[in-house]
């Protein structure tokens, strides 16, 4: 997706969403990036064509710093000052919160409405943006997994190229080499080469062939995302060479259930191996560190409670992650007959994603307090930089404390997107085609 995210087609929705803030009025530019926005301005296209149409609406808003993804879903009637719309506590008519912001109605020309709503744009809206944090998400993890190697002294053998150029792999083969640059220069890795130690559990060994699995996935939904994203997919199409109006089928969102069904595996999967790297971290037994990652461990619980809070989540996930694409309901006296469920397998992927990046910040929290226990060794300056990153959060754990506001100040770190360019390289909307 890479520089072709440089224009922002989204939902109806998406502008319901901003509108529903009442946070600014019409100004900015475009900022390249759909569903996931760093500065306060988006530009949204909708084209409402249908083939032969050509009718597209613009409208360029001020709205908030990340678009949730339940607005996105927000009825298309109230960009046309239909319905109700709130902010905060308060509601008021749909007409009101555009006046508030700023923004003139949205007047739809012929088929426009059709287009709009006889379509799959919301579960696409609400795909991307899971794609965009699912990213982000993983970017995470494999920082997080580079840390929990080096607090436990695990070896770098597993990474070596050869290994995943003779299975073939192509998202095996780039998170092995991202994890290499990741660990260039560390003191760690060769400070215990004569350890004994043969080989590692697999949560450590196997993250390329996880990891990648999960990017091949991420990089599959991708692809069909943003086909979806630029094709027509409302019925009837207009042929306007021909001059003909033909019914089809392709309203149908099967395509992007099966893309958010994919990435629910990779969700669930990035938040599984992570929990089992937080077991490991403070098991005594197996990561030679102290017990439950604290100092005085009998008076002290350390990180026993947050990695119970860690195998809660995975464990929901679990169930988030059964694909909604297999369950179908008819309505419409059976004229709908066969359904893709895209919009719930889009939009459940949100809830996984926040178990996700609570499991992925505790395991980086834990693995920064295994890495303080190797001092004055230091890893890589790329892994060090976010050891930094993480310190400015999350204290040392000296003692017992109240565990929340760290959890949810590491979610904050898991959720940004400034990561290591060998990491961001391999990511689906930030690499070349």
């Amino acid at each position: 997706m890479s520089n072709r995210r440089t224009t922002i087609v989204l939902a109806a929705g998406a502008i319901a969403a901003l509108v529903a803030t009442g946070s600014g009025a019409a100004s900015g530019t475009p900022h390249a990036r759909a569903a996931h926005i760093p500065t306060p301005h988006l530009r949204v296209t909708i084209t409402t064509t249908g083939h032969g149409q050509n009718s597209t609406s613009t409208m360029t808003v001020k709205g908030p710093r990340r678009v949730s993804a339940g607005r996105v879903a927000i009825s298309l009637h109230a960009v046309g000052g239909e319905g109700e719309v709130g902010v905060g506590d308060e509601a008021f008519t749909a007409a009101e919160g555009l006046r508030r912001a700023g923004v003139s109605p949205l007047v739809l020309g012929p088929k426009e409405g059709l287009a709009l709503l006889n379509g799959t744009q919301v579960s696409t809206a609400l795909a991307l943006a899971a794609l965009f944090d699912a990213e982000n998400v993983f970017a995470a993890a494999l920082v997080a997994s580079a840390m929990s190697l080096e607090a436990i002294k695990g070896s770098v053998h597993p990474l070596d190229a050869r290994i995943h150029a003779a299975r073939g792999q192509p998202g095996q083969i780039a998170v092995a080499a991202a994890l290499r640059t990741l660990f260039d220069g560390s003191a760690i890795v060769p400070s215990h080469v004569n350890c004994g130690r043969v080989q590692d559990p697999y949560s450590i060994r196997c993250v390329p062939q996880v990891m990648g699995a999960c990017l091949d996935n991420m990089r599959h939904a991708a692809r069909v995302l943003e086909i979806e994203a630029n094709g027509a997919s409302d019925n009837p199409l207009v042929f306007a060479d021909t001059a003909e109006v033909v019914s089809g089928g392709n309203f149908h969102a099967e395509p992007v259930a099966f893309a958010a069904d994919i990435l629910a595996l990779a969700i669930a999967e990035i938040g599984a191996i992570s929990e089992r790297r937080i077991a490991l971290l403070i098991d005594a037994s197996l990561s030679g560190l102290p017990p439950f990652l604290v100092r005085e461990g009998g008076i002290n619980s350390g990180f026993m409670m947050p990695q119970v809070t860690a195998a809660a989540l995975a464990s929901e996930n679990k169930s988030l992650a059964h694909p909604a694409s297999v369950d179908s309901l008819p309505t419409s006296a059976n004229q709908e007959d066969h359904v893709s469920m895209a919009t719930f397998a889009a939009r459940r992927l949100h809830d996984m994603l926040d178990n996700t990046a609570n499991i992925v910040g505790i395991e980086a929290m834990a693995a920064a307090q295994g890495i303080d226990f190797l001092r004055p060794l230091r890893s890589s300056d790329l892994v060090e930089r976010e050891f930094a990153q993480i310190r400015s959060r999350v204290a040392f754990l000296a003692h017992d404390r109240h565990f929340a506001p760290d959890i949810e100040a590491m979610h904050g770190w898991t959720l940004r997107d400034d990561w290591p360019l060998p990491i961001t390289a391999v990511l689906p909307s930030r690499s070349t085609p």
